[in-house]
């Protein structure tokens, strides 16, 4: 009985290397006496003991944190930016065979190309169209990164740094510029209340009983306001006949 215990042992040992269980999202890179063979999973993956070797590969999502790059823009200004790349293995077998680390090959080109495409655009242009540097940095690391297997999904600016001159700069620049919209909105309120007095005023020099309204509620509201005053109304037609009074004494003088 213990002589079959050294052999239970290995036959032990060669199923525990020979078998191997991949989860779904993971595949198996499977290399036989060196050369690759193929990608095999999920499920359960049998191996030739001390002749195959084979190298896990994960065919999910990958967020990977781009940290702070120094970038100088076009129009000179300093800045500092820090992006997420997500990005997922597509091709398990250029992933392992194309490139010795997927991971830092992308992270390098990634802090590269962040750096290019920040520093060939203005300030206002990435802070206000940021969207299209996304989408600029995701093109051009797609396509550097397809001959490994590899695909893009999408690019994110997390967050951009600016100088203490700059960000005050800015505010002030905001502030003039909401003070300006203020002024605007103020003269157009004025223009369309002159042009509804002088439409208003054309109504009432074309209908006198209109304007003898006006005045009585006038007169209507001077007396509700003012308690301690005494409110006499005088008819309209005594200031046209004084009008047209003046008007005959200033002829008879000329």
């Amino acid at each position: 009985m213990t002589t079959f215990l050294p052999i239970l042992a290995v036959v032990i040992l060669l199923l525990f290397v020979a078998i191997k269980v991949l989860n779904e999202y993971e595949r198996g890179v499977v290399f036989r006496l060196g050369r690759v063979i193929k990608a095999k999973g999920p499920g359960l993956i049998i191996l030739i003991p001390v002749v195959d070797r084979m190298l896990r590969v994960s065919l999910r999502i990958l967020a990977m944190d781009v940290p702070n790059q120094d970038v100088i823009t076009r129009d000179n200004v300093s800045v500092k930016v820090n992006a997420v790349v997500y990005f997922r293995v597509v091709d398990p077998v250029k992933a392992i065979i194309e490139v010795e680390d997927y991971m830092f090959a992308t992270s390098q080109l990634a802090q590269t190309t962040l750096r290019s495409v920040c520093g060939s655009v203005d300030l206002d242009d990435l802070l206000s169209r940021r969207e299209e540097v996304n989408q600029q940095v995701q093109s051009i690391l797609d396509e550097h990164t397809d001959p490994w297997g590899i695909k893009v999904t999408a690019v994110e600016l997390k967050y951009i740094d600016l100088p203490q001159e700059m960000q005050r700069a800015m505010a002030r620049q905001a502030e003039a510029e909401r003070d300006r919209r203020a002024k605007v909105i103020n003269a157009e309120g004025e223009y369309q209340a002159a042009n509804r007095l002088a439409e208003a005023a054309e109504i009432m020099s074309a209908h006198p009983a209109a304007l003898q309204l006006r005045y009585l509620q006038t007169m209507n509201e001077m007396s509700q306001n003012s308690h301690a005053s005494t409110v006499i109304p005088i008819p309209l037609e005594f200031f046209r006949l004084a009008a047209a009074v003046a008007k005959d004494t200033d002829g008879e003088k000329a």
